[in-house]
């Protein structure tokens, strides 16, 4: 370098020195000098200040330390795993077990050991079977385990979400649930746990999140009831490439098991069929017959149970679907084996007590069988009630929705109760003819313009039977709302009314004796005592002339109305046809 470029760079750094020493002038001129001015006229002030900056910086290794009691302390962490890779990250309760889930879908068992608390290990076994249990634990996972992410707290000290359904003041935990599973009558937990090496009270703590020495624990008594089964070490490695959610040999097994689990329901219910034809009696056959259906569907049920128990071991979104499908599907055909095999019950005693015929049934008969149907009704509604409930806690629903589901039942009640607005009317009605019984199963009434015999009364409608053999539905609501006549609500008696529209010369006496003699000859009419005829209208046109007779029941009462009022009118064409009507013209 030359003389004359030394000289330019010195130069330079003089002009560079000038200026720094300008600017410290000002600053010094303009900031400091007027703010030591001010403090030193307010020496409180200054002193207030001095504290409150001792004060802060003597808090802020505090602040920086968190409290111990939020991890558990051990003498060191998996020190025979060597050190922890970079892609395991141990932070948060989320980020652990993603970290698990990623390093055990890639194979590599050996770094996912790091996620677990192998302290209870010696150290010459740590690394021999760290990697042994974490892919046993991820076999697990992956099977049985349905691992809601949003759920899983992202904080160091895993403090529930800020979520619109999370505590107000959430607490910090060394501790977290992720699932619980139960083998042999025992429950295990699945749980992570925070923990840290112990360090002197000056130094700072970096606690990190492992699966705790009790799920390690369990890992080898949950793996031998919900590990693979001994058939899958005959399926080739080729056929466990995941294709989608599933292996590949599970697409494969999948439609086998259905096609399997079909012929058991089908055949089973083929064997019950076959019963109805060996029993000799009624009630055999007909139990036989009601019984094939829920038996099917159990047995189905169990098959699916055993073939995915025993044989194979489906991954953790087959079973988060066949599972709720086979316990409804059990639950679902016991109800029903439930449901009939009662009703094949009351129907025995109900056709004991009242036989096969119901035209004619006496009012205590048609109080007990409308008193079966109600039975009927309440026992359908518990075991529907229960078996809805029973499904839910099976899989902990009630828990999953939480606060969810409460904040939005007003908007979904209101919703139900106005698209079920009639089944439910219906439904209430027909509970309250089961209460009140103002018409029963069997008794006589006159709705609509029809004589009926009340056949059934069902949950949402009833059954009318027409003197002319026609069925009329009706909805039990639209039942109630408007008047019908009951002609058996105290007895089956009814008297029977003829009215003849006759000339005004018509002689009545002669017409009560004729009636009063046919009536005690009629088999139709009792209470021969309560026989009477009288004028109930009259006019210079004509006269009206009815006839009174008690018949025993509405049936009866409508044939001997037919006949009598066939003599009487017989009576009239022969012995005096001028007692018929004639219209009269005045001139």
């Amino acid at each position: 370098m030359s003389g004359d470029d030394l000289l330019q760079i010195v130069g330079k750094r003089k002009n560079h020195a000038d200026k720094a020493e300008e600017s410290g002038l000002k600053m010094h001129r303009l900031v400091i000098k007027p703010l030591a001015n001010f403090l030193c006229s307010n020496r409180r002030l200054m002193l207030i200040g001095a504290c409150l900056t001792v004060a802060i910086l003597a808090g802020l290794p505090l602040a920086a330390q968190e409290d111990p009691a939020l991890w558990y302390e051990t003498e060191a962490i998996n020190p025979s795993l060597g050190a922890q890779p970079e892609d395991v990250d141990l932070s948060s309760p989320r980020v652990a077990l993603r970290s698990f889930v990623d390093l055990a879908e890639t194979g590599d068992y050996d770094a996912a050991a790091h996620v677990l608390n192998l302290s209870h290990l010696p150290e010459d076994e740590q690394n021999a079977r760290g990697a042994q249990i974490a892919a046993k634990l991820a076999s697990i996972i992956d099977r049985k385990l349905r691992i809601n992410w949003s759920r899983i707290p992202a904080e160091a000290d895993a403090r529930p979400s800020q979520g619109a359904n999370a505590e107000k003041n959430p607490q910090p935990r060394r501790d977290y649930l992720i699932e619980e599973l139960e083998a042999n009558g025992q429950v295990y937990a699945i749980r992570l746990s925070r923990y840290a090496v112990a360090t002197p009270d000056d130094e700072a703590a970096d606690p990190v999140w492992l699966f705790s020495r009790d799920t390690v624990d369990n890992v080898d008594l949950l793996y031998e009831a919900y590990g693979p089964r001994a058939f899958e070490a005959h399926i080739p490695d080729a056929m466990k490439a995941r294709m989608g959610w599933l292996q590949l040999w599970e697409w494969i097994a999948l439609p086998l098991v259905a096609v399997i689990v079909a012929l058991v329901g089908l055949l089973t219910s083929k064997l019950v069929g076959l019963g109805r034809h060996l029993s000799e009696n009624r009630v055999g056959s007909r139990a036989f017959e009601r019984a094939a259906l829920p038996l099917s569907l159990v047995a189905a049920a169990a098959a699916a149970h055993w073939l995915l128990g025993f044989i194979v071991s489906l991954s953790g979104p087959a079973n988060a679907v066949i599972t709720p499908t086979l316990v409804m599907l059990a639950v679902v055909g016991f109800s029903l084996a439930a449901l009939r095999a009662v009703d094949a019950l009351l129907d025995h005693v109900t056709r004991r007590q009242l036989g096969d015929n119901y035209d004619t049934p006496t009012s205590s008969e048609r109080e007990f069988y409308t008193t079966m149907y109600a039975v009927r009704r309440v026992i359908l509604v518990i075991t529907v009630g229960f078996s809805i409930v029973f499904v839910l806690l099976q899989f902990d629903i009630f828990a999953d929705m939480g606060i969810t589901l409460l904040a939005s039942a007003g908007v979904l009640t209101v919703i139900l109760g106005i698209a079920g607005q009639s089944t439910l009317g219906n439904m209430v009605a027909s509970l309250q003819i089961a209460i009140a019984k103002p018409v029963r199963i069997g008794d006589n009434i006159h709705y609509e313009g029809d004589w009926c015999v009340v056949e059934a009364i069902f949950f949402t409608f009833i059954r009318l039977r027409t003197w002319d053999e026609r069925r009329l539905i009706v909805p039990v609501k639209y039942f109630l709302s408007y008047p019908f006549k009951n002609w058996s609500m105290l007895n089956e008696r009814l008297m029977v009314t003829i009215h003849l529209v006759l000339d005004p010369m018509a002689e009545a006496a002669v017409l009560r004796e004729k009636f009063i003699s046919s009536a005690k000859t009629d088999p139709g009419v009792i209470e021969h005592d309560n026989i009477w005829t009288c004028i109930t209208d009259h006019s210079a046109q004509g006269m009206t002339i009815t006839f009174y007779a008690m018949a025993p029941d509405p049936m009866t009462a409508w044939s001997a109305e037919m006949r009598l009022r066939e003599e009487l009118v017989e009576f009239v064409r022969t012995q005096h046809p001028e007692w018929w009507w004639r219209e009269r013209i005045e001139l």
